[in-house]
């Protein structure tokens, strides 16, 4: 019985402990500094996890992984352009692209709940499909459109003919302005030789050097917090009930007088909101917004840290969505030191490749398994 219990614990969170394993490697071989690490994840943690708190609703409403969560970050972004134009200042700025995105990510998001119900069991290629279509319009729009219809007209954003957006925008007016607002240093203390650069005489004669390797953002980690009580309290009311039956068996949720349908849009639409808020927390860290490419990859890097976390294609967990989040992170930030050492490999290229390698290898693995498990579920039943 103890060995059954170890194997099913194994093939559950094969995926988590692979990724502690290979972290924990390549810091012992490589010989890591790990405040400098620390420093990397704890940035990484903080701007990405709304994003892939996003993720969780659809996932326990039976939508599985919403990869049209590129159409909310669209939104978020459209919000963010439109404060730059604007010129909208510091957490003002963030407030008021929040509100912008809110209605757009609202209408995609009841767009794409109403294409998902009619593709019903394949919502998760349906949602990659979408993506690229959306992304042409979004391109349609912002190349063509922006400037001679679509009122911008700021120099910052336009092109030099007046007629379409740069491909990269500085975020000059909400350039960290959540991170910023409110932070704690994280330091650390040695005891140095003297004459050591930066070092300082204590009252017992000794030298101390101290040395700030980061910072924690509060309101960030205050707006996350936030989140994940709330997505606690949802799955607490009537709707969020609802949601979790649907997610478990429509059939008996139709019998049982649940609107699924209905249901269903609604886990898409709240997704897409998040989402699209989730991509301005990012890109406010970011400072720079790649407009015709920033979007792209949201919805698999999110995808796949939820899925390290233990997270599978029909059962999740907001402890799923951190945990993840964190160890993904952490992989991205070590592969990326790890290849310039040259005790390894000594070439940032190939940790480029291996960052890509590992985030593909992630989601199909998953879905393999997942695929798997349930012909086999099939086959006892």
């Amino acid at each position: 019985m103890m060995a059954r219990a170890v194997i099913r614990l194994l093939s559950r969170y094969a995926v988590p402990i692979l990724f502690v394993v290979v972290c924990t490697a390549a810091i012992t071989v490589a010989d890591m500094n790990l405040s400098r690490i620390s420093t990397d994840v704890l940035e990484r943690f903080f701007r990405n996890l709304f994003l892939v708190l996003s993720l969780v609703i659809p996932i326990v409403a039976g939508l599985g992984l919403n990869f049209g969560i590129v159409l909310g970050a669209m939104a978020g972004q459209i919000g963010l352009m439109t404060v730059q134009n604007a010129k909208v200042p510091g957490l003002g700025g963030i407030s008021v692209a929040v509100i912008c995105s809110i209605p757009i990510a609202m209408l995609l998001g009841w767009l794409t709940g109403l294409l998902f119900n009619r593709t019903r069991g394949r919502e998760m290629i349906t949602g990659i499909i979408l993506g690229f279509f959306a992304n042409g319009i979004y391109q349609l729009l912002f190349l063509i459109l922006a400037g001679p219809v679509i009122p911008y007209h700021a120099k910052d954003l336009l092109l030099p003919q007046g007629m379409g957006l740069r491909v990269t925008i500085n975020l000059t007016s909400v350039e960290r302005g959540l991170d910023d607002v409110m932070t704690i240093p994280l330091r650390t203390s040695a005891v140095v030789q003297e004459g050591t650069p930066g070092a300082k005489v204590q009252a017992d004669g000794s030298y101390v050097k101290v040395t700030r390797w980061g910072e924690i953002p509060m309101l960030t980690l205050l707006v996350n917090v936030a989140l994940c009580v709330l997505i606690w309290l949802l799955f607490r009311t009537k709707l969020g009930q609802d949601l979790r039956a649907v997610g478990q068996d429509p059939g008996v949720a139709e019998v049982a007088g649940i609107k699924v349908n209905r249901c269903r849009i609604i886990a898409i639409i709240l997704s897409m909101v998040l989402a699209g808020i989730g991509q301005i927390i990012f890109l406010q860290n970011m400072t720079v917004m790649n407009t015709f490419q920033s979007h792209e990859q949201v919805g698999f890097y999110a995808i796949a840290a939820l899925l390290v976390g233990g997270a599978t294609v029909t059962r999740v967990t907001i402890w799923n969505a951190i945990f993840g989040t964190l160890l993904f992170h952490a992989l991205f930030s070590i592969i990326s030191v790890a290849a310039q050492n040259p005790k390894l490999l000594n070439s940032p290229q190939i940790g480029e490749y291996l960052r890509e390698f590992f985030l593909y290898a992630i989601i199909g693995t998953t879905l393999a398994i997942h695929a798997w498990r349930s012909r086999s579920a099939a086959r006892a039943s």
